[in-house]
């Protein structure tokens, strides 16, 4: 998703220009650490601090960075070693030792790599619904704060929209679980297909969607609303599945105090709908 916020690039534009030197630091350190190994001699290894910048490296910048701060460590020891090889008992002693550090520094390099892509991982699953591969509810959540806050800051519209699939339950019963889960998906890329990129699409339920309009009053999204529903049931009739769709929009013009709140409206209206003879759209605008 993208963004427009100043104060988003602001933070973004810190943290860039933070890395070269966090960066640097992590370098100066792997080289002060060697320096100090060769003030002492090679009765003090120091192998263990060097594991902060090392993984620092790797869980900040990648294998690439993490394989070149241990290979670094690994010469810094080694140059130290050089400088007193008349005190160690055979010349060949140094290499076997730093050919074994270096073995141990690239396992741990591996081991937080690893560990820092199934975080991310699992960070990602527990974000996103499994099924359509877009964001759940806690997901959205999440998001859709950040964005309600930008709009707040700002003064700007927004619109929440709640749609739901009609009739769902006998796409199940009459096809099977596999052509239901067909058919949330083909909502889905419909839905994402005919909304901007910094909209905000998520699974609530089994067949009910919200979608967060950013920047949008009431006659953009009445516009948004009108085309998706066309579009949705233009695809469910050439697929000849027996649903339809009721949709609740609420356009704010002032901001609740929470995500709940700008969601709940929306989803009354689209129960209206329901009650009321389903396959149609109902919305709101809220200017309190």
């Amino acid at each position: 998703m993208t963004t427009t916020d100043p104060i988003y690039d602001q933070k973004e534009a810190l943290v860039a220009r933070g890395k070269p030197l966090l960066l640097t630091a992590i370098v100066a350190l792997i080289c002060g650490i060697g320096w100090i190994r060769f003030l002492t001699g090679p009765e003090f290894a120091f192998s263990l601090l060097y594991l902060p910048p090392i993984v620092a490296a790797t869980w900040f910048f990648g294998l690439f960075w993490g394989t070149f701060s241990a290979l670094l460590s690994t010469l810094s020891i080694l140059l130290a070693d050089f400088s007193l090889i008349d005190r160690f008992s055979n010349p060949y002693i140094p290499l076997a030792n730093e050919s074994f550090r270096l073995i141990i520094f690239l396992f741990i390099v591996f081991i937080i790599f690893r560990y820092k892509k199934i975080l991310a991982r699992h960070k990602e699953l527990a974000m996103m619904d499994p099924l359509t591969r877009i964001a759940n509810r806690r997901a959205f959540f999440h998001l859709a704060g950040t964005e309600i806050d930008r709009s707040r800051r700002y003064s700007h519209p927004f619109s929440v929209m709640v749609i739901d699939v009609d009739d769902f339950k006998q796409i199940n019963d009459r096809f099977g679980h596999d052509a239901g889960d067909h058919l949330l998906v083909t909502v889905v890329d419909t839905i994402r297909r005919h909304i901007r990129g910094i909209d905000i699409v998520a699974r609530f339920g089994g067949d009910e969607f919200v979608v967060l309009l950013v920047k949008t009053g009431e006659e953009a999204a009445a516009m948004v609303a009108r085309k998706l529903k066309s579009r949705l049931l233009k695809v469910v009739n050439e697929n000849r599945w027996p649903v339809t769709f009721s949709i609740g929009v609420a356009t704010y013009h002032s901001v609740p105090e929470n995500v709940e709140e700008t969601i709940k409206a929306a989803d009354r209206l689209m129960y209206q709908v329901k009650h009321e003879g389903k396959n149609d759209i109902r919305h709101a605008v809220l200017k309190n």
